[in-house]
């Protein structure tokens, strides 16, 4: 068996790079082939879908056709080019993977293929097939151009390599030697334009790695977790939409959370759950425009009636998020169905209204610009929340069930009122604090009385029932509770005790399965690191360090974490790569190097100093008043 292997049937997520222009973004295998790319948004059809089908869906590989002896990959540092090296009995060669840097504006792969040693015989083979997979287009070629062409998508492929049309997909055959470069170029441009004109490979690539060297540069993190704190910032900027500020939760749809099965979702939208946590990430790394343009997204996109506030929305802010299934992709490993749009916008999920809360809080904390607006949309907020925070909903994990009263969201809609009298009192804006000092002390007896089970001194996911959650270790995390607080440790030890497998903490516990775990499913990786968080809150450091490297030994060969990892199969599960899992990765690098982490930031509500711009931490006066 050579290291290429049956070409479909041992894929595994983590056997994807991800190469991106922060509009969109590709996923390259360990085999040489691109399988995903979406055109011209994150959030847009595929051109190459293989990903979730074969590759009559769409792919472009470039590899070599003798046997592989060795693949090796890595991003140069402090970049997003990849770099993947084959061995062979015949040489050695190497693939350079890149898309233009943000400021290019243009949507292109570029593919630069080097020899190194001897001379290796390589395939090249593109299959185009727009709307996922399903569209054949209308390829021809012109001045040395390849084009494909349907409805408004267009793609235009410069290469020197002889290509001709096989079974409609446009193959070659060529060689490769030592010192010896061969460049090609794909660029999606709108059919009813021209394709834009060539551009230099070599000047675009030396652009590219300045570009990304020069925003990793700006990172603050120092130290032992610096390359691992640069590699998840650098993903989370991949994942942004340059134009909108918008976060997408992962660049893919239906990468399956059980292998086989059915729970497969479209991720290519932006959570407002997620705020927060982003937020964080990216001020105490340093990157304060980016975080600027995350909050400006999220004021855009909550603007409306407050009773209509959604759990995500699209990168432009975009509310309507229809989802459908595609019969003609067989799944990732046979994992149907494949969905696009989600379903889960529609749900009353309560616990966002704290998130939107928390992170506006926290971005005049730490002494981001003035916005006149976020107050507004606050007050409206809480004015709806005074008369409508007892409700049932679906929760934090999106349950598809019956509604509830689940306990982390009351947790979250106490930090929204919370959050709203921090804000009056410390930046001294006008707003009812009376009034939501006794709406706040209500939601806490509320939940200390009904989210409690005494008996087992822990409490649960929601009111009345027993299963623990993991999404309760968030309740130091977000002053709720003082970690020291005999019920906050009587969670955290049933959390350890009921939900953790092989060192790994999953979501929630179930009766649907012996082991009490979500049948199928693997680790969720954010909630190991919330755990890793909570442990350092509790002085229980060298604990929370094993339990952060173990998350970090399972990224892979790039550096890369999928949204699950199942730790009896030793893979990867879920969409692919997931920011959610890369923002923990940076809080809980910060919180094991800092005394002030973004863990007692936030449970304390006090910016760290070194993630404050000068002019706030010097006289700590507010912008927003």
């Amino acid at each position: 068996m050579t290291e290429n292997g049956p070409e479909r049937a041992e894929r595994r997520i983590e056997d994807y790079a991800l190469i991106g222009n922060a509009r969109t973004a590709a996923l390259v295998g360990r085999d040489g082939s691109i399988d995903w790319f979406c055109v011209p948004r994150f959030d847009s059809g595929a051109c190459f879908a293989a990903l979730l089908g074969d590759a009559n869906n769409g792919r472009w590989r470039i590899a070599p056709t003798q046997a592989i002896r060795k693949v090796s990959r890595r991003y140069l540092p402090d970049t997003l080019v990849l770099e993947t090296t084959f061995e062979t009995d015949g040489g050695s060669l190497s693939i350079t993977d890149f898309m233009p840097d943000p400021d290019a504006g243009a949507t292109e792969i570029t593919r630069v293929v080097k020899g190194l040693t001897g001379t290796v015989a390589m395939g090249f083979d593109v299959t185009f097939r727009f709307d996922y997979g399903h569209v054949v287009p209308w390829v021809r070629r012109r001045d040395g151009t390849l084009t494909a062409i349907a409805g408004s998508d267009a793609v235009a492929l410069r290469t020197p390599v002889a290509l001709e049309g096989k079974d409609k997909a446009t193959v070659a055959e060529f060689t490769v030697s030592a010192g010896e470069t061969i460049a090609s170029v794909l660029t999606w441009y709108p059919s009813h334009r021209q394709p834009p004109p060539a551009r230099d490979c070599q000047d675009e690539l030396e652009k590219t790695v300045s570009w990304w060297r020069d925003w990793s540069g700006h990172c603050k993190t120092t130290g032992e977790w610096r390359d691992v704190t640069v590699r998840s910032a650098i993903t989370l900027k991949a994942l942004t939409h340059r134009d909108t500020g918008g976060l997408v939760a992962a660049a893919t749809t239906s990468l399956p959370e059980q292998i086989g099965g059915e729970r497969n979702w479209d991720y290519r939208y932006c959570w407002l759950r997620d705020a927060t946590f982003t937020l964080y990430a990216l001020l105490v790394t340093g990157y304060t425009e980016e975080a600027t343009a995350w909050r400006q997204w999220l004021l855009r996109s909550v603007a409306g009636e407050p009773s209509k506030l959604q759990i995500m929305y699209g990168l432009a802010g975009e509310r309507r998020l229809e989802e459908y299934e595609i019969p003609w992709l067989s799944g990732f490993a046979g994992s149907k169905p494949v969905r696009i749009g989600n379903a889960a916008h529609a749900q009353r999920q309560m616990d966002v209204y704290g998130e939107v809360m928390d992170m506006l809080h926290g971005a005049r904390e730490h002494g981001l610009d003035r916005d006149d607006d976020a107050w507004r949309i606050q007050i409206e907020l809480l004015d709806f929340l005074e008369n409508n925070w007892d409700t049932t909903e679906s929760g934090l994990w999106e349950e598809r069930g019956p509604e509830q009263r689940f306990t982390f969201s009351r947790v979250m809609l106490w930090v929204a009122f919370d959050r709203g009298i921090k804000t009056v009192e410390r930046f001294g804006l006008k707003g009812p604090v009376q009034r939501w000092k006794q709406v706040r002390d209500a939601i806490h007896k509320d939940i200390c009385q009904h989210g409690f089970d005494a008996k087992r001194n822990t409490f649960v996911q929601y009111y009345g029932g027993k299963p623990v959650d993991a999404a309760l270790l968030l309740m130091p995390l977000v002053g709720f509770l003082p970690h020291d607080d005999p019920r906050v440790i009587g969670t955290v030890d049933a959390i350890q005790r009921e939900l953790m497998r092989d060192g790994f903490v999953y979501r929630y516990s179930t009766d649907e399965s012996e082991d009490g775990l979500p049948p199928g499913e693997g680790a969720f990786l954010a909630c190991s690191l919330w755990l890793a968080d909570v442990l350092i809150l509790m002085g229980r450091r060298e604990e929370a360090r094993e339990l952060f490297e173990r998350v970090l030994s399972v990224r892979n060969d790039v550096g890369l974490l999928a949204e699950e990892y199942d730790p009896v199969a030793r893979r990867m599960l879920g969409n692919f790569p997931q920011a959610f899992s890369h923002v923990g990765v940076i809080n809980t690098a910060r919180n094991l190097t800092r005394t002030v982490g973004p863990a007692k930031m936030r449970a304390e509500q006090k910016p760290d100093s070194e993630s404050v711009p000068e002019s706030r931490a010097a006289d700590g006066k507010a912008q927003d008043r």
